[in-house]
């Protein structure tokens, strides 16, 4: 029998950078509704997560945020429920990403228990992964971790990776093979705990505690993957390619 989580989990899309190296594209569209092979790049994981059973889905937004909701609406066409945090509007600019996710814990956390969310950058192309219940299940089943990680094989504009993985299958900083995160993982909310609403704050420091604690898990993802950094990667997305 297969096994399924709780409750079914929330979600977090990450969409609130600037995308600095993708312009003149985004000097009037953000990253994540640029079109991919047919539809806004954030609508892939929109679809998936949904047909994956989850319901509710936070996207924290800043630069052009108003364009989100214009384009994204409610989710319900998606069959989804979607809540915005609008960092530019309320905090003058994007927390990064454990600011950002420390900003929605009310809505991808309600309960105040520490029940796991799916989080995926909207700036990355990963169209098989599927948001499996069943990796969520036994993520809870393992309550020590703090978050699990996605990785990938290092693409020439990141040779050196992120984080390797040991026997245990726990990532490590310090490895002969690194690979990159494909940032998307589980998190638990108790990884973001004493960060105020409103900060500013990057992850990479969160991980590397978590991974001195030995708490932070990591697999591999073997199926397609693009972080949609330049016009070009976005245009050989566009060919086929």
């Amino acid at each position: 029998m297969t096994a399924a989580p709780s409750r079914p989990p929330r979600a977090i899309v990450l969409a609130a950078g600037r995308g600095e190296r993708m312009r003149p594209l985004t000097d009037s569209c953000p990253k994540p509704l640029l079109p991919v092979r047919g539809r806004p790049l954030i609508e892939w994981h929109l679809l998936a997560l949904a047909a994956a059973g989850v319901r509710e889905v936070v996207i924290n937004v800043a630069w052009l945020e108003d364009q989100f909701p214009a384009v994204l609406g409610d989710g319900q066409r998606f069959g989804l429920r979607l809540h915005y945090r609008f960092e530019g509007r309320d905090h003058g600019g994007a927390l990064e990403t454990a600011g950002g996710i420390a900003n929605a814990l009310p809505w991808l956390a309600p309960e105040g228990d520490d029940a796991p969310f799916w989080v995926v950058s909207g700036d990355v192309f990963l169209p098989g992964f599927t948001f499996s219940p069943a990796d969520v299940a036994a993520f809870e089943a393992r309550p020590g971790l703090l978050a699990e990680l996605w990785l990938v094989p290092n693409a020439p504009h990141h040779p050196r990776g992120d984080f390797g993985i040991d026997a245990q299958g726990l990532a490590v900083a310090d490895a002969a093979e690194r690979y990159t995160w494909a940032s998307v993982g589980l998190f638990r909310p108790s990884l973001f705990a004493g960060i105020p609403p409103g900060t500013r704050l990057p992850l990479r420091p969160r991980l590397d505690a978590a991974i001195a604690e030995r708490r932070l898990s990591a697999r591999l993802w073997p199926g397609e993957w693009t972080d949609v950094g330049t016009p070009e990667r976005l245009a050989a997305l566009n060919a086929g390619g």
